[in-house]
């Protein structure tokens, strides 16, 4: 809205860059334009404000299909006044001289009008279609008409609006029709997910098997290498004790070569001994015998008391130890008998 200020008497009126004004006095048009400033008497000034910039004006409204199916068009249309003082003629743009505001409703005029217009093309359209149609081809064809339909009015070209777009922004129907009508789709996307998830796991199975198989082959392929090591661990026991039994064998070997060689050792000492002292014996012996033969000699030439006297001396000398003697006269006629 235009800005209006207060001095004295007057007034000051200082529009924006898009809105339009125009001032008349006494009936004549003193100036018009946009974003103007000028001063005024409240009294006697007649002043309209035309907004020029783009207007978004959304619509909602109800149709019915021809299977007599309810639905709700969302639309918009942008609009713009590119005559504001034809506007100005036909509507009342007309602003109070004190507060700067309008005096009327132009634009909800100027917005009902937009809304039959637009109205009347969607619904012919709608009426001769079915509502699967309408739902997956309307939004084009009615988005078509209600701007044919809007370009081509005479009562908006004369007021001086001109419609720059109409979008269709959506057709839906009643809330319980539109799950009856995705229903389809939502068991064909149900199947597709159950066949995706019976693929899956069909998928998972797969893998699980290839898996056990993996094990499987994995347990087998330990349980050989578990028999070769048994295997080589026997081979290499068998080997050990080959091993153990042949040092044992040479062992055994080195000692009975040893046992021999010290018996032989010992043989031949023991011999050598023998021999020794049977030499010894010989040399004692024949030396004996020379001694015994050479007092044999020296006792033969002897007188037979001499011979006595040794005699008892030597019988002395075998005789035990004697504490006491009793000589009687019969023991001492015998040893005198004995010894003559």
């Amino acid at each position: 809205m235009a800005d209006v200020t207060r001095r004295l008497n007057m007034r000051h009126l200082r529009a924006a860059p898009t809105s339009w004004v125009s001032q008349a006095r006494g009936g004549k048009l003193r100036r018009q334009g946009t974003g103007l400033s000028f001063w005024y008497r409240p009294l006697t000034a007649v002043l309209s404000e035309v907004p020029v910039d783009d207007r978004e004006l959304p619509l909602l409204f109800h149709a019915r299909t021809e299977d007599f199916a309810d639905v709700t068009v969302q639309a918009t249309v942008t609009y713009r006044f590119s005559d504001p003082a034809a506007a100005a003629t036909r509507l009342d743009f007309s602003i109070d001289p004190y507060k700067g505001r309008w005096q009327g409703q132009p634009l909800d005029q100027v917005a009902t009008l937009l809304a039959e217009l637009a109205q009347q093309p969607a619904l012919d359209l709608l009426a001769r279609v079915p509502l699967a149609e309408a739902l997956t081809t309307g939004i084009a064809a009615v988005r078509a008409g209600v701007t044919d339909a809007l370009a081509a009015d005479p009562r908006l070209t004369e007021t001086g609006v001109t419609v720059v777009s109409a979008r269709v922004v959506a057709l839906r129907p009643e809330p319980d029709l539109e799950r009856a009508l995705q229903t389809p789709t939502r068991e064909q996307v149900q199947r597709e997910a159950d066949r995706a998830t019976y693929a899956r796991r069909a998928d998972a199975v797969q893998q699980e098997r290839a898996i056990a198989e993996n094990e499987l082959q994995s347990k087998i392929e330990l349980a050989k290498r578990e028999q070769n090591l048994v295997e080589q661990r026997g081979a290499n026991a068998r080997r050990r004790a080959e091993l153990d039994a042949e040092s044992q064998l040479v062992a055994a070997k080195g000692q009975a070569e040893q046992a021999r060689t010290t018996a032989a050792a010992e043989a031949d000492a023991t011999r050598a001994r023998d021999d020794a002292r049977a030499t010894g014996a010989r040399v004692v012996g024949l030396a004996e015998a020379e001694a015994e033969a050479a007092r044999l000699a020296a006792y033969r030439d002897l007188p037979p008391a001499v011979l006595q006297a040794l005699a008892l001396k030597e019988l002395a000398g075998q005789l035990p130890q004697i504490g006491e003697v009793t000589v009687t006269p019969d023991l001492l006629s015998k040893l005198v008998g004995r010894l003559g």
